[in-house]
């Protein structure tokens, strides 16, 4: 079998990978752990920055800190991408985008006003306490899910554009039914009403009135209650079928888990462990 050895990396990339990606050594631990910290208070400086009476005291110091936060989570998605062989995988990985998105908003208020808030995205990040508490069973559990969504997510799409064609019909229909003067003035605001209604939301700012209506929207509510078991019996079906794994190593290479406990090599790029 050939392999793409882990060897590829010098030993400084290598310890550096072991820092950033594992928990498994004190290094890393206290690294993870630090990054937490940091994590938190940069979404705490975000949502103290909203508040009119603190940002009108402090919105400067408060702006200083989110750049000083921004760039140190910059220089740690740079290291993320010297300390792996393949960084194109950890780019489009669920943690690589998430650490992207996570620093652009700053950038972009540079040039657009109020996008650095958008960096309250930065607490999805939080999802690594699980690793650090070395939690295997929640981080196994989670593994599961993710699994069973992307084996669902072929029938989950045709599912949603099932219901797109379904909104667009009822709506359309209401709006044949229905007079302006209900609140049906357009096509597009009826599929609005029907997407409402088929949700079971229900904000109430369009209602029908005549008869034929009602009946009509009593019947979308109705399909909206089996419509919600759907996707949810779709994935449960999926569930069912994964197997959970304990193995929390992340590939040198590719820095993707979800190993089998006693992998020696990648199974997704065949890399040494």
């Amino acid at each position: 079998m050939s392999s793409t050895s882990k060897n590829q990396l010098s030993p400084w990339q290598l310890k550096l990978h072991e820092i950033i990606f594992e928990a498994d050594t004190r290094a890393g631990k206290w690294f993870d752990i630090l990054l937490l910290i940091l994590i938190l208070l940069s979404v705490a400086t975000v949502m103290l920055e909203s508040v009119n009476s603190i940002s009108l005291l402090y919105g400067t110091e408060l702006r200083i800190l989110e750049w000083v936060f921004t760039i140190l989570f910059t220089l740690e998605y740079i290291a993320r991408l010297v300390s792996i062989g393949k960084p194109l995988k950890y780019v489009f990985s669920f943690y690589g985008v998430i650490d992207f998105i996570s620093i652009i908003p700053t950038y972009l208020g540079i040039f657009i006003s109020g996008t650095h808030t958008l960096s309250i995205i930065r607490s999805i990040r939080l999802l690594r306490v699980f690793r650090i508490l070395k939690l295997a069973q929640f981080i196994s559990e989670a593994d599961v899910l993710i699994k069973a969504l992307k084996a669902s997510r072929a029938k989950i799409v045709v599912f949603l554009f099932a219901l797109l064609s379904l909104t667009f019909i009822l709506g359309t229909v209401m709006y044949l039914i229905e007079t302006p003067g209900s609140g049906f003035t357009s096509i597009p605001r009826s599929i609005y009403w029907a997407i409402v209604t088929l949700t079971t939301v229900g904000y109430g700012d369009i209602a029908p009135q005549t008869i034929l209506g009602q009946t009509l929207a009593s019947f979308i509510m109705i399909i909206g209650y089996a419509i919600i078991a759907v996707p949810t019996g779709i994935v449960g079906a999926e569930l069912a079928k994964t197997t959970p794994s304990t193995n929390t190593q992340a590939c040198p290479n590719c820095s993707l888990g979800g190993h089998d406990d006693n992998a020696k090599y990648c199974k997704f790029c065949s890399s040494e462990l």
